[in-house]
């Protein structure tokens, strides 16, 4: 009973840490996908070896997408014109980083960290999108009909984009709150609360010297991550928490930098994915790049902390200090009360389509 109360206490000081965080990122997802117009995707992530590969892993960015959940959107970016290495660098900066999980860095780790990360992400996936084009054929599709569905189990078509267009400013606004607090919340807020779990568990269970004493050489610790990361289910913003923690018990930011790298952009089911709508040569420069883009930015990131004489389990949520107590409390129960309303939605339709946030892409 004593070690349950250890491991909600450390769950719980997290959550509180994060929560005015989380909610301003979903707020920011939900404005994206009220307003951000997609229609001439094809027209520009089709065109151009250099150019739709650095616009497709910009906009992949802030969107609030899982290694999962990117898949099916990548494939209508595809159906809508997008080049392979357009496609691929989407599907490598969305899973890495978004408008939810920049917010919660800078909350539970610190400023330069919540740099760092988007910063690497785009320069992984523009590697990755380069690679791409320059050694492979154009495979994207010639003539595409924009009434085709971009997933056969969404059924979304170019109608909807129609629609969306029709919304007043207040219905855009509200629409777009829902998605990001009820849908995207619902979809990606179990995993959420279990990243928040695991770094209790982190906090209570693992001693503070355990980390630094098996995984105390740098370039071993970044390997382990890389080898835990890849196969692992778990989005931007639930291997943050999971991060900090690692973090507090030692592990260098470096490792840090490639677990948040390679743990959201990768999983076994997105990998087979990938090789279904690209195929295999696309999918070894999707790892190679993601591989080899952590590993590098996560040495660099451990020289740039040591010259800057930052210590990162030092720095560890230092900028949550500026919110007041009070409100951090307030967010928490919001969140909380948010939370339980997602997924008391979720179970009374458990048959909603798993892609369903593909839509965020090509409304």
């Amino acid at each position: 009973m004593l070690a349950l109360y250890g491991i909600l206490s450390s769950s719980w000081h997290m959550f509180l840490e994060s929560s005015i965080y989380m909610l301003f990122g979903f707020f920011c997802a939900g404005l994206i996908y009220a307003y951000v117009k997609t229609e001439m995707i094809g027209q520009y992530l089709g065109k151009g070896k250099i150019k739709s590969v650095f616009l497709s892993a910009l906009i992949g960015i802030p969107i609030p997408l899982c290694s999962c959940g990117v898949v099916p959107a990548a494939a209508g970016l595809k159906k809508q014109g997008a080049n392979n290495g357009a496609t691929l660098a989407f599907l490598i900066s969305t899973p890495e980083t978004g408008v939810d999980s920049i917010p919660i860095t800078y909350a539970l780790m610190d400023p330069l960290m919540a740099v760092i990360r988007p910063v690497v992400a785009f320069i992984s996936a523009v590697t990755a999108g380069l690679i791409e084009n320059f050694t492979g054929k154009n495979n994207s599709p010639a003539n595409i009909t924009h009434e085709t569905p971009v997933n056969s189990c969404c059924n979304i078509t170019a109608s909807s984009k129609k629609l969306k267009s029709n919304h007043i400013t207040s219905s855009k606004i509200f629409i777009g709150l829902k998605y990001a607090f009820i849908d995207l919340l619902g979809d990606i807020g179990k995993w959420f609360v279990l990243g928040i779990f695991i770094a209790g568990l982190i906090s209570y269970y693992i001693p503070d010297n355990l980390i630094e004493s098996y995984l105390g050489n740098n370039v071993l610790a970044m390997f382990v991550m890389l080898i835990t990361g890849i196969p692992m289910y778990v989005c931007a913003t639930s291997s943050t928490p999971i991060a900090a923690a690692l973090i507090l018990k030692g592990l260098n930011p470096g490792a840090a930098l490639v677990f948040l790298l390679a743990g959201p952009a990768t999983n076994i089911a997105s990998l087979s994915m990938v090789y279904k709508i690209l195929g295999k040569k696309a999918l070894l420069i999707y790892l190679a790049s993601i591989s080899i883009c952590a590993l590098t930015f996560g040495f660099l990131t451990d020289l740039l902390y040591k010259g800057l004489k930052i210590s990162s389990k030092s720095s560890i949520g230092e900028t949550v200090g500026l919110i007041p107590i009070q409100l951090e409390v307030f967010a928490a129960l919001i969140l909380a009360l948010l939370l339980m309303n997602a997924f008391w939605r979720e179970y009374k339709a458990p048959a909603v389509c798993a892609c369903k946030t593909a839509d965020i892409t090509v409304l």
